[in-house]
């Protein structure tokens, strides 16, 4: 009995010629449907760069007006950013079946570019420490550039892990943009003879291949992580007074795991539906994701609780000022629903075998996650940017005396969101244009790791292990 082709491609082509013609062939076609869903994505993004012209209006000195866009921004590193992180963990893990997703969760460091431009405004609008905001890095007198010194220390960090991102992708995609610049004629052939870089398959460049995504993954996942620490103290925590949690960053950074997990599932769902590739991307890729999207989920609870023991049992007036703007106040519905979606969702539906070994448990699982990611980066951001005083020497920075009540999402925040939104799938269709969204090299180097064997009556499938 013959394997089913979950992780292995179609079970026809038992070649690596015969895989490389099939993938290039589904990239180089690009049907109606794709051409209808960029031209939609990128007319929605028009609109956002329209809400943004009408946003920018408002001039940056209120934060609260830019309490929105800040949770844009920071739902987009934590989804759409963390998504190359299952590509680098699983590499390293060596399993077979991550190989048809592998690409498709590399293509997510494009968005990078687009998340480094929204990132751009909010340096305007986070005042400097010489204006009297609170910080936790710095206190007394600041000189020169140390009272913009985070605001420095978070560009620099978000354009390395952008340049990291883009690179990863590139040196992953090279025996494919060269098996493209193969089987390509004219403008095209020397578009990709160009991104090949002069990719022939030596040793020593299959040598160098292998070592550098090692290397580029390690400085991702820490540059990643590093990102969240600097985003979440600096653009969050540090605008509320009295609001001081050491696990915060710590948790940030797992959300996004989680989230980045819950990305890559409704994209394979995406690309198995309507991409052509529900040969490649089977049962096996969303059983798989969809126990460490559950693990994630648990950890993110664990992360979340040991931080609200600490606020909670505390009992001073600053800390349970600080749980009633961010939990029990005007943001209760928001709180409460991301904690169903983020946590309670996936624990009472992903202990089902039946459920988490399906196409659709995980990829409706990982759609409420996305949801209750961006309720939670909507109940942080919009929180902190709508307390007043900011940048006001006179505000006490110790403690919040007065609740701000919600801020609710104007016309212009609903125009960048749905523009934003549009314009990181318009970008993610569009790197799908270069690099092919199903790893070739992969799946021919699989290949060399199977083979089907006579075991009693029946003929079964041999997976070998990477050394």
């Amino acid at each position: 009995m013959r394997d089913a082709p979950a992780h292995n491609g179609p079970a026809a082509l038992e070649t690596p010629a015969q895989v490389t013609h099939d993938l290039v062939e589904r990239h180089r076609k690009s049907g109606s449907l794709f051409r209808n869903a960029a031209l939609l994505c990128g007319a929605l993004f028009i609109l956002g760069v329209i809400g943004f012209v009408i946003r920018l209006g408002d001039g940056v000195s209120d934060t609260a007006v830019w309490g929105y866009y800040a949770a844009l921004f920071a739902f987009i590193l934590t989804t759409a950013q963390a998504a190359p992180i299952v590509a680098i963990t699983l590499r390293i893990a060596k399993g077979h079946w991550r190989r048809p997703i592998s690409r498709a969760a590399e293509l997510f460091t494009a968005v990078g570019l687009l998340n480094l431009l929204l990132f751009i405004p909010l340096i305007w609008v986070l005042p400097s420490l010489e204006d009297g905001r609170r910080s936790l890095w710095f206190y007394g007198e600041y000189v020169g550039t140390s009272a913009y010194s985070p605001h420095i220390w978070a560009t620099v960090g978000i354009v390395l892990l952008v340049v990291c991102g883009v690179a990863l992708l590139w040196v992953s995609s090279l025996p494919d943009l060269a098996a493209i610049r193969d089987s390509s004629v004219g403008g095209r052939q020397r578009l990709f003879a160009r991104l090949a870089w002069g990719w022939h398959g030596t040793s020593r460049q299959w040598h160098m291949l292998h070592h550098r995504l090692g290397i580029l993954g390690a400085f991702y996942f820490l540059m990643l992580v590093c990102v969240h620490f600097l985003i979440s103290v600096d653009f969050a925590m540090a605008l509320v007074p009295g609001w001081i949690d050491a696990l915060f960053p710590a948790r940030h950074a797992v959300n996004s795991l989680q989230a980045g997990v819950a990305t890559v599932l409704v994209t394979m769902f995406v690309l198995r539906k309507f991409g052509g590739y529900g040969d490649y991307i089977g049962l096996d890729q969303f059983w798989g994701l969809g126990k460490l999207l559950f693990a994630l989920s648990l950890l993110w609870f664990w992360f979340w609780f040991s931080s609200f023991n600490v606020l909670w049992y505390g009992g001073k007036p600053a800390e349970q000022a600080a749980l009633e703007l961010l939990m029990t106040g005007p943001y209760l519905a928001a709180f409460m629903a991301m904690f169903i979606l983020n946590f309670v969702g996936p624990l009472l539906s992903m202990i089902w075998n039946p459920v988490r070994k399906s196409v659709w448990g995980p990829t409706i699982v990982a759609t409420g996650v996305l949801i209750g990611t961006l309720l939670d980066r909507i109940r942080i951001y919009v929180a902190a940017y709508s307390v007043p005083g900011v940048g006001d020497p006179q505000v006490d920075k110790h403690e919040l005396h007065s609740i701000p009540s919600t801020v609710y999402p104007e016309a212009a925040d609903i125009l960048v969101w749905v523009g934003a939104i549009a314009g990181v799938i318009l970008v993610y269709m569009l790197a799908s244009r270069v690099f092919p969204p199903i790893n070739i090299w992969e799946q021919k180097e699989l290949l060399l790791y199977k083979v089907h064997k006579r075991f009693h009556r029946a003929e079964v499938l041999v997976l070998a292990k990477p050394d």
